[in-house]
């Protein structure tokens, strides 16, 4: 990977559809209210993603998310991902998904990710998965993760999935409460942990998380850049400008629209090459 060349480092983006096995339509309901909350069912591959971003000239990290134990359906393989990036080197970065209800079946998987197929993080979506990032349950994975140096994704703030479905599909949104990250930060304090999104309704808890334990960043991804609280941008052109990160969750935002938004929210100029690249570089060790 060339990243001189790049204009950015996109940190969050989705795979969608896999080429190996069919969609798991279990629990359909929870789909149907998904394309309703985000007015969109764009599934592309995970190699129309890649050439899609190749031809923007940005660099993205990609993953699925695997939470079989709460939801009960199957997941795209964290191997999937990994083969595609070990053909697109140039362009996708992978992350790997799993669901730290397996225990240490699932730190054996982690291992052989990041051993045999060169995965560069993991991410976890909290409210999907049922757990609170700070259970002692999910130690055993992260202690994996933790020894390999690799960075953790977490999905923070409100979701989108389950939105609008019966209980929100009994899915709980407290899990995703950034400050429980704030014990993990603690636990293992020599690795990138990164809250995915602007926390809302918790954003106050996600700037004093990061302002606070060093090691945690905040990706910008899921909102338009138009719609970032003040407080966010006000410390993500001060005290925070290392710790931000390019994001948008693709495809239900597309990084046309964050950018374009990016560049009338307030940014200060000097702090958008760490937004969009830099700070990036920094955590995956480019």
């Amino acid at each position: 990977m060339n990243t001189n060349s790049l204009h950015a480092i996109d940190f969050h983006t989705h795979a969608e559809v896999s080429c190996r096995q069919p969609h798991d339509g279990y629990r359909p309901e929870l789909d149907e209210a998904f394309t309703r909350y985000f007015k969109s069912d764009h599934r592309p591959t995970i190699q129309e993603t890649v050439d899609y971003y190749r031809s923007l000239n940005i660099a993205l990290v990609m993953f699925a998310i695997d939470a079989e134990f709460e939801l009960g359906r199957k997941r795209i393989p964290n191997e999937e991902i990994a083969e595609a990036a070990a053909a697109n080197p140039d362009i996708l970065i992978p992350f790997a998904s799993i669901d730290p209800h397996k225990g240490k079946m699932g730190a054996r998987e982690a291992r052989r990710l990041i051993e045999e197929f060169q995965v560069r993080g993991f991410k976890f979506h909290p409210t999907v998965q049922g757990f609170y990032p700070n259970d002692r349950m999910a130690y055993t994975l992260y202690e994996e993760i933790a020894a390999a140096d690799l960075p953790m994704l977490f999905h923070t703030g409100h979701s989108g999935f389950g939105s609008g479905a019966r209980a929100g599909g009994k899915l709980r949104l407290e899990y995703s409460n950034p400050i429980h990250l704030d014990d993990v930060a603690i636990d293992f304090p020599d690795i990138p942990i990164i809250l995915a999104h602007p926390s809302w309704p918790w954003q106050d808890e996600a700037l004093s998380v990061c302002l606070h334990k060093p090691n945690v960043y905040i990706d910008l991804s899921g909102w338009s850049p138009k719609y970032f609280p003040p407080q966010l941008i006000q410390y993500a052109n001060t005290l925070l400008k290392d710790r931000m990160l390019f994001g948008t969750d693709f495809p239900l935002i597309t990084p046309e629209r964050w950018l374009k938004d990016f560049e009338t929210a307030g940014f200060r100029e000097e702090v958008k090459p760490l937004i969009l690249k830099e700070n990036a570089m920094r955590v995956l060790g480019l």
